[in-house]
């Protein structure tokens, strides 16, 4: 059975969403937002804050395994960061060489290292060798900065260097997130290299999965904001759910929102509850037309308390309590415990 993987997704999947996503099954393992590491030997309660997963054994509250994102350029830094975050119990270290963020790329972060295979390599090895030889070591890249030119040497280099896998979202920087992704070009990295590679990039239906896995030819996907818009992607991946999405799930997806947002109030660490419901909104109403009716409802309101309450609502009306079944449960589905 190929793997299914959430992406890390700054600004989007914090530690909350994950949680939701991960809790509806399907996935074989998550990657945090990536923790920015700079001129310093960040304390553990910087983990914390940002994988709290790692206070439950590197996993989600619904047992998916968690990876640590790492984002940085210097790499004794790196390296003595990823030591303590190996400490820390998470299921691996990943390296972020994709983040295509301006603020990130001014300081030479993310994507902008994509122009220096060597540099790339020194990071590598130098966290490799800081990590204990148990706990895998794995990076995420794109295609390159503004072309492909060295999107094969990259790759090269990361995998000569000790990453035990790959994951590459099939477009440049300066591409963004405008489609189509270039599949054909993970195919070519494939080739290229002696460790697994994992797809990403543009999977937001079954359909989208099946033609990546047939243009890429790798077996595992690592999906980003398809599982935001679709969070019952990997189950309808999976065959336990109808493939296409129906009206008739919309109740359970407000559930999920309406969870989701109880937890956001929950964490004094979290600000802005109202403006991250809007967001994941924005997110579903590619998929579901009730959400650019709730998005409409609930778009001037700035209290939490309030937009909840509208949620609420709108599931009483439906005879539906405010927590629904999991899907997980309806289904059938147990999360998926294989480690990254």
């Amino acid at each position: 059975m190929s793997r299914l993987f959430l992406a890390p997704m700054e600004g989007v999947a914090d530690y909350v969403l994950r949680d939701v996503l991960t809790s509806t099954g399907g996935f074989d393992g998550c990657v945090s937002e990536f923790v920015r590491v700079t001129g310093s030997l960040l304390p553990d309660r910087v983990y914390e804050r940002e994988a709290p997963e790692i206070l439950h054994g590197g996993r989600t509250l619904s047992g998916t395994p968690m990876v640590i994102q790492l984002l940085g350029s210097d790499p004794e830094w790196m390296a003595a960061n990823a030591e303590r975050a190996a400490r820390l119990s998470p299921h691996g270290v990943d390296l972020n060489f994709g983040c295509p963020a301006k603020i990130v790329n001014q300081h030479g972060g993310g994507a902008m290292l994509l122009g220096d295979p060597e540099q790339l390599s020194r990071i590598v090895s130098a966290v490799r060798a800081a990590v204990p030889a148990r706990l895998p070591v794995t990076a995420k890249m794109r295609l390159g900065v503004a072309d492909t030119s060295l999107a094969i040497d990259c790759a090269v280099a990361l995998a000569e260097a000790g990453a035990a896998s790959l994951v590459v979202h099939a477009r440049t920087r300066d591409d963004g997130y405008r489609p189509p992704a270039h599949w054909e070009w993970i195919a070519a990295i494939d080739a290229a290299v002696d460790v697994p590679v994992v797809a990403n990039g543009e999977v937001w239906t079954v359909s989208d999965w099946e033609r990546c896995r047939a243009v890429s030819g790798c077996e595992d996907v690592m999906i980003g904001r398809g599982a935001v818009s679709d969070p019952f992607l990997a189950l309808r991946i999976r065959g336990l759910m109808a493939r296409n999405p129906s009206g008739e799930e919309w109740q359970i997806v407000l559930g999920y929102i309406a969870g989701y947002l109880r937890k956001l109030q929950a964490r004094a660490t979290h600000l802005h509850e109202h403006g991250r419901v809007k967001m994941w909104l924005s997110y579903l109403k590619r998929t579901w037309s009730q959400a650019v009716e709730l998005h409409a409802s609930i778009r001037r309101l700035q209290d939490s308390r309030e937009i909840l309450e509208v949620i609420e609502e709108s599931l009483a009306l439906k005879g539906f309590a405010p927590d629904p079944t999991p899907i997980g449960v309806l289904t059938g589905e147990r999360p998926l415990l294989t480690i990254l």
